[in-house]
């Protein structure tokens, strides 16, 4: 029990049940299923909030009906008190959630209080700890408020998208054509701008042929990367190389270890120019026919 409250306290010092903006990365088709499947028990605890009342509090607290595989619903009354769980936070039901919160988290906890009882679902993304890896992943969150409670269902996104990938590549870009120098410092001590979730940035430089920033092994800087294999061996480095000869832009797949989930995946790298820097961020492929 004191461990599930340390990590407990852990994540909620990491990241509030919602976070300071709704996000707009596109989600992959592998999760619009979860999405549906959240959406569709978030409107079955409403539902049933409706012809029970209170009563259903605890069914929703409960290992069964409202915690289908890997999802689960939560409630919050209008003051910040937890007054139902089906995942790890069912330890604060009972207590006020907000002094526990982060002062950035606060005004827009606060805020999702205030939503209206109209009937409408919103969605929220935000990143919190997943249980069955003990990771702190990006997670997708839908909920509506019903008189004075929010009830909430989330499902993790352990997975990037290809628009996520292309917008941290461009923004990757604006920053080492503005400043090279210091965006590669940057991306080598880990900054979040350039480091989120299982994307990260990594620089070659063509003059020299070499690894001068990664931002997940730091290991990499400096090596040759016309030696860079993937995990089946395959020469990925030479290959990169030769797919943007001659372009401005260019895109390679091999196999590569996930620092999110720890295991090889089919992997897929965007690599543009800027100046004489070749700067890539590459998204994994999305699992095939399973839902997390």
């Amino acid at each position: 029990m004191k461990k599930i409250l340390q990590l407990a306290a852990l994540t909620l010092g990491l990241a509030a049940h919602f976070p300071a903006h709704s996000s707009t990365v596109a989600e992959d088709a592998s999760y619009r299923q979860q999405s549906d499947q959240a959406r569709a028990l978030l409107a079955k605890a409403v539902s049933r909030y409706r012809e029970s009342g209170d009563a259903v509090l605890a069914q929703i607290s409960r290992q069964g009906e409202f915690t289908p595989d890997e999802q689960y619903v939560y409630v919050i009354d209008t003051q910040g008190v937890m007054l139902a769980s089906g995942g790890l936070s069912a330890i604060y039901i009972g207590r006020d959630i907000r002094p526990i919160l982060d002062d950035d988290r606060k005004p827009a906890f606060d805020h999702a209080l205030l939503q209206p009882s109209d009937g409408q679902m919103h969605s929220e993304e935000y990143r919190w700890l997943n249980p069955k890896d003990g990771k702190i992943e990006r997670k997708k969150i839908w909920y509506q408020r019903v008189d004075d409670k929010i009830f909430a269902v989330g499902y993790y996104l352990p997975r990037s998208s290809p628009h996520a990938a292309q917008a941290l590549l461009d923004d990757a870009i604006t920053a080492m054509d503005h400043a090279p120098a210091t965006t590669l410092e940057r991306i080598n001590r880990l900054d979040k701008a350039f480091n989120r979730d299982d994307l990260y940035v990594f620089v070659v430089d063509t003059d020299t042929l070499k690894m001068v920033a990664h931002g997940y092994d730091h290991r990499l800087v400096g090596t040759d990367f016309r030696r860079l294999q993937a995990v089946d061996g395959q020469p990925i480095g030479q290959q990169m190389l030769k797919a943007i000869d001659g372009k401005s832009q260019a895109q390679v797949s091999y196999a590569w270890r996930n620092p999110i989930t720890g295991k090889p995946e089919p992997k897929n790298t965007l690599i543009k120019r800027s100046g004489r820097y070749l700067v890539a961020v590459g998204y994994y492929a999305q699992p095939q026919n399973t839902v997390r």
